[in-house]
């Protein structure tokens, strides 16, 4: 299992709705991901429903701060499609069957994908995506921001004058 692991299922789990089994989990995501304290330490001091309401201001309202890779690389496009066959496909080749809920690119998924397989092609494919996301939610000024810092911090440094 990579050095990294722990750090991106923990990830995982900060970037999906905020419930109680995540406020139940907050203390060990804290211990366990140094790199991600700035957001434990806010997300433990925040009312759950407040965490929950600033979530969906942040990742529902709008393609702003998108959580689908795909969509950082294909827009809202036909194209889209064949990319998400591809997330579904390389998780097959890693034996596993996606079956949530979300779309195979959800970040939380593909951060979860990463923590058990090892496997950082599709965070190092979509880098450029992560890298856009990061600046507009540190422009936006939330601490889901410091969440894209610590997992874009493990990424081979993007090449420069790329844009997808």
């Amino acid at each position: 299992m990579p050095s990294d692991a722990v750090l991106y299922q923990a990830a995982a789990l900060c970037l999906t709705y905020p419930d109680d089994d995540f406020v139940a989990r907050l203390p060990l995501l804290r211990e366990a991901a140094p790199q991600l304290r700035g957001f434990t330490d806010h997300a433990a001091v925040t009312p759950l429903r407040e965490l929950a309401t600033h979530y969906v201001q942040v990742f529902g309202l709008r393609n702003r701060h998108s959580l689908y890779l795909s969509w950082w690389h294909d827009g809202d496009t036909r194209r889209r499609g064949m990319s998400l066959v591809r997330f579904k496909d390389l998780y097959r080749r890693h034996g596993l069957e996606f079956s949530g809920e979300e779309l195979p690119d959800f970040l939380p998924a593909v951060l979860e994908f990463t923590a058990r397989t090892g496997d950082t092609s599709l965070l190092t494919e979509f880098r450029d995506g992560l890298e856009r996301l990061r600046a507009r939610l540190t422009d936006h000024g939330t601490p889901y921001a410091g969440v894209l810092d610590a997992v874009c911090a493990t990424l081979p440094a993007a090449p420069t004058g790329v844009r997808r």
